[in-house]
């Protein structure tokens, strides 16, 4: 199994108001069987940010709200759910291009968690580009586009990119068996 991770963080539409630090307020995640090519679930993690506020803009983008993330879990208590319940630190995990990889490390370290992964991050966003021989690496959406693919769900909310990351994942796994 691979663990498809797309995560939503606290944004702002220019710098971050003094004293604040994006935060991780959304891991979206998606199970792949890879024997079978199937996604196995969309699940939401929603987190309480600890360093900074919701803005509107975030709203906007993400549609969660303060008052959605006001009562959620802290970052530590979904990291404890991925390696409990998905074995995260011994899976291979997957996320469009290095973002989310790179948060999820800088985040933790900033907030004394556990990291929840093992060193095997697979970045989508590459394999796509380079399995569609582009030159350049293309948005979620640019992808789903290319491949035909209708988005399912909410853009920016992570279980809904994380299941459509997913499907990619699985298109593009699909045709690398059948070509090679």
């Amino acid at each position: 199994m691979l663990l498809v991770v797309d995560l939503e963080s606290t944004c702002w539409e220019k710098k971050p108001p003094p004293g604040q630090v994006s935060d991780i307020i959304e891991v979206g995640l998606c199970p792949v069987d890879l024997s079978t090519l199937q996604r196995l679930e969309r699940r939401s993690f929603l987190v309480r940010p600890e360093r900074s506020q919701i803005s509107a803009f975030c709203t906007e983008l993400t549609t969660l709200t303060p008052e959605m993330l006001a009562e959620a879990p802290g970052l530590a208590d979904t990291t404890r759910i991925l390696q409990r319940d998905y074995l995260s630190r011994q899976r291979l995990w997957a996320s469009w291009g290095d973002y989310d990889r790179r948060q999820f490390e800088r985040v933790c370290h900033d907030l004394e968690i556990a990291y929840p992964f093992g060193p095997s991050h697979l970045n989508v966003k590459s394999l796509f580009a380079a399995a569609t021989g582009r030159q350049r690496e293309v948005g979620l959406p640019e992808a789903c586009d290319a491949l035909d693919v209708t988005m399912d769900g909410t853009h920016h909310r992570g279980h809904d990119d994380a299941w459509n990351i997913a499907g990619i994942l699985c298109q593009l796994l699909g045709r690398m068996r059948t070509d090679g």
